[in-house]
């Protein structure tokens, strides 16, 4: 079996058992990249000679004990909004196509202090906005399973690199699905951790009320893992919350019985594409014979999610995409006449159409004489949504449904049809307004070898009940490794 077919924790065993070293799961994974990434597009930035230097240091570490976590000589992805020091860091936007910074994100300490080794940046909807991985500067990428379609967004890159063997896990940011939605699409596993349960610093932020970084995996266990490296206190981070259940492999148990889960109904209405429903159901009637106690109840309130994750997201976007004006970092227009010109050209000719339509959508809804029935009215519903969420944990452990609404649309749809990119989330977005935790697993899939993903939601902090009811399901074959990969047996 290929060493890129193994997952995260698999490889650094073989490494620490001395199967493999950390340079040859680099040069594995960098071989890779030559070889399908001109296909697939995952990565703006591949960094051969940091990562082969890190490789050996790392290697290093590991031979003298200095390193011996379950991450240790991994191979890992970054998403491009995600801010590493010294490596290119451009949210896939012209304006920022020469930003290097001078720090790094929290998260990605943390992955370096664990002995991870970083690939590369991955590509992404331009400043993370967009579901599909084609708002991007430098061009779409594409889906590893059926190239012919969208990976999903934002988180598109990471998502497609792991799905490609382009690396062994990958980090992501969720605003309304970012994960989720393209784990979903890739088929593979993808955690949006609990508001504040990741420091955002270094995360260059689209929506700073919904943002949170989280990882894209092959498996359940690999999502453990990862959780309890990339989750700290950080006080850089005014929203980072210090807990100290951030053990997450102890919630690697099969066994759901008794588990309380609920299925709303309103997930399960017009507009679900039958393919996904089967898929959905089937994966719960799997952990309902594990014991597993399933009851649908009324969820309420979605019908309104859209319009208020749209509100406050494009508010909050107008707001921290001020900062790109061309004076300080990033791209400046070449003729200008006068400051308010050059700030007019250069945002005009460095942010893309969704990013513009963004901002605009964001300026109006905080504009006088608007902020009251536009902003202000959303802040009160994203309030209802977390007490219909509230009420609903008082009776569940966890609520499963869909993630998307239908497998992986083809390249060119969505861009073509803004208002039916936006209803895609329609699962997903409630989950970043209520500040939950949620989970994508692959359950099955469709047509034209199109994976389908089975959302886990969980009350906040409570992380570990989506790992053990994935964990659970997984081992009755969910697996995408097992699933979609047909890798097993190579």
């Amino acid at each position: 079996m290929s060493i890129l077919y193994l997952t995260a924790l698999e490889l650094s065993a073989a490494i620490k058992e001395k199967k493999y070293t950390v340079e040859d799961a680099v040069k594995a994974v960098l071989s890779r990249i030559k070889e399908s990434d001109g296909t697939f597009n995952c990565y703006i930035t591949v960094d051969e000679e940091g990562a082969l230097k890190e490789a050996a240091d790392v290697q290093e570490k590991i031979d003298n004990g200095t390193i011996t976590g379950p991450l240790a000589g991994v191979p890992v992805a970054i998403k491009d909004n995600i801010c590493t020091e010294g490596l290119l860091t451009t949210c896939a936007s012209k304006i920022l196509y020469n930003f290097v910074p001078t720090f790094s994100s929290e998260a990605v300490i943390n992955l370096k202090n664990a002995g991870a080794v970083i690939i590369g940046k991955t590509n992404m909807d331009e400043f993370a906005m967009g579901s599909t991985t084609e708002t991007s500067h430098f061009g779409p990428t594409k889906n590893p399973r059926n190239p012919e379609h969208v990976p999903g967004g934002s988180s598109g890159g990471s998502a497609s690199a792991v799905a490609a063997d382009e690396c062994f896990f990958a980090l992501g940011s969720d605003t309304g699905g970012s994960i989720r939605q393209p784990a979903s699409y890739c088929g593979v596993v993808g955690m949006k951790p609990t508001y504040g349960r990741v420091s955002r610093y270094g995360l260059i932020a689209y929506g700073s009320s919904l943002d949170q970084i989280g990882p894209l995996c092959k498996d359940v266990s690999d999502c453990a893992a990862i959780m309890e490296v990339i989750c700290s206190h950080d006080p850089k981070d005014s929203t980072s919350v210090k807990r100290d259940d951030n053990d997450f492999t102890k919630a690697l148990v099969d066994d759901v019985k008794g588990m309380k889960i609920g299925i709303p109904r309103d997930y399960f209405k017009e507009g679900l594409d039958d393919e996904v429903r089967d898929a959905v159901l089937k994966a719960v009637d799997v952990l309902k014979e594990k014991g597993a106690v399933v009851e649908e109840f009324d969820l309420s309130l979605v019908d309104y999610a859209i319009p208020t994750y749209y509100t406050i997201a494009a508010a909050e976007a107008s707001s921290n995409l001020e900062r790109f004006d061309g004076i300080k970092y990033g791209y400046r227009t070449e003729e200008y006449n006068g400051l308010h010109n050059m700030y007019k050209k250069t945002r005009s000719e460095g942010f893309g159409d969704e990013v513009k339509r963004r901002i605009m959508l964001g300026s109006f809804v905080l504009s006088s004489g608007y902020y009251d029935a536009y902003y202000l009215k959303a802040l009160k519903v994203k309030a209802l949504i977390k007490k219909a969420f509230d009420e609903a944990f008082s009776k569940y452990d966890i609520i499963i449904g869909p993630v998307a609404p239908t497998t992986a649309p083809k390249l060119g749809e969505s861009l073509s049809d803004p208002i039916a990119m936006y209803l895609s989330d329609i699962y997903t977005i409630s989950v970043n307004l209520a500040g939950l935790p949620g989970m994508s697993v692959p359950c099955g899939t469709g047509k034209d070898n199109l994976p389908i993903g089975l959302q886990l939601i969980g009350d906040c902090f409570n992380e570990k009940a989506l790992i053990r009811a994935a964990y659970a399901y997984e081992c009755a074959g969910g697996c995408y490794h097992k699933n979609f990969g047909g890798k097993d047996g190579d």
